[in-house]
């Protein structure tokens, strides 16, 4: 049973974080002083804020199970990594040793815990020497001696102490056909825009829910809106929408649409406009066929639309928004497109996260052996 839980937290201001609570519903004051920092004082997102505090309340949890201080925790931390891929809230005591969490999901879990450790030491609420326990300093080799400049000593970095090996990422990513197969299965222009979007500008479900119709650029030359961006493009922002749509990064970006994507556009305007309620709603994305008619869809509605769609279409799995965006950033590293291409269109802050969808297929290794010619006999005399 949990005796820590994540509960939502609306402001008066309408921002929107996560906090921790008791058994009683009473916030924890310091794990409510850190999402609350996250959320406003860093201006990480919601769904960042949820996270932390999902995997937060996992180790308050335990250190209310095992009778510790949080503050001392962190020296029994390789005893936490242990408990946090077996414990189960709904298996009995004697069932609490087969894995329930994977080693990522588990990774997340500590990541998050050593983030509120960062912060409780430097605002005073822990002794900064818990810190040992949780990083070691080890010499920075990444970096060249000629590269490091002619600062004195060592370069150091931290690195964490606790960390499970993860098994090779493999991008789940729709097929081609699975695609095909989804957009034949529409009923309306509206639907297939949304696969649309999702397949070929590998929007995030967050970020394509959140957009607004000033945010859509499908002209040739956008000068007159003033936008210097040319082509055909949308812009992604970050706000918070009252449908709970966000966009993870901070860091606004304008994506390129082609001329599929613009030709579903102009179809699902023409569906948009018939409905009177929907012309006084700015979202892009509103309620066509259900009530509230008019009203930005939510996120979760497109995780609702793409299981529906794969039943129509007989497919043998159900796909997700985040397979389409898989999807169009594989195609886009087969056609040639280059890391730094990859990480901007898809709004990654780091380009490692990029990095995935730059190891070929077996069927491109295939094609770039058979590219390679026999060598051939030289014709002619010898000389």
């Amino acid at each position: 049973m949990h005796r820590f839980r994540p509960l939502r937290v609306q402001l008066p201001s309408g921002d929107r974080y996560w906090t921790v609570v008791d058994s009683s519903y009473r916030p924890v004051a310091e794990a409510d002083e850190w999402l609350l920092h996250v959320r406003l004082g860093r201006d990480c997102a919601e769904s960042t804020t949820e996270a932390y505090a999902r995997s937060l309340g996992l180790f308050l949890d335990w250190c209310a199970m095992t009778g510790q201080d949080w503050r001392q925790a962190p020296g029994q931390f390789g005893r936490f990594v242990y408990w946090v891929q077996r414990y189960d809230p709904d298996a009995p005591a004697y069932a609490q040793v087969r894995v329930v969490r994977g080693a990522r999901r588990v990774n997340a879990v500590l990541a998050a815990v050593r983030e509120f450790f960062k912060h409780a030491a430097a605002t005073g609420l822990a002794d900064k020497v818990v810190l040992d326990a949780l990083f070691d300093l080890v010499e920075d080799y990444d970096l060249p001696a000629e590269v490091r400049g002619d600062r004195a000593g060592l370069r150091l970095r931290s690195r964490p102490r606790h960390r499970l090996s993860e098994p090779e990422r493999v991008v789940d990513a729709a097929s081609d056909e699975e695609v095909l197969a989804l957009l034949r299965a529409c009923r309306n222009a509206r639907d297939r825009f949304i696969v649309l979007a999702l397949w070929r500008i590998g929007h995030r479900r967050g970020e394509l829910t959140g957009i607004r119709l000033e945010d859509v650029h499908f002209v040739p030359d956008a000068t007159r809106l003033g936008c210097r961006v040319r082509g055909e493009h949308l812009h992604v922002r970050r706000r918070d929408n009252p449908n709970g749509a966000t966009a993870k990064s901070r860091r606004s970006r304008a994506v390129p649409a082609d001329w599929f994507v613009v030709q579903g556009y102009d179809q699902y305007m023409l569906e948009r406009g018939a409905c009177p309620q929907a012309r006084r709603c700015d979202f892009l994305l509103v309620n066509l066929f259900r009530e509230p008619l008019g009203a930005p869809m939510r996120p979760k509605a497109l995780n609702e639309l793409l299981t529906d769609l794969s039943r129509r279409a007989g497919l043998t799995r159900s796909v997700h928004p985040h397979q389409l965006r898989h999807s169009m950033a594989t195609n886009v590293a087969a056609a040639g497109g280059t890391l730094d291409e990859i990480r901007e269109l898809l709004g990654h802050a780091a380009i490692t996260s990029s990095q995935v969808y730059m190891h070929p297929s077996p069927d491109r290794l295939r094609s770039a052996v058979d590219r390679v010619e026999l060598p051939r006999a030289r014709t002619g005399a010898a000389r």
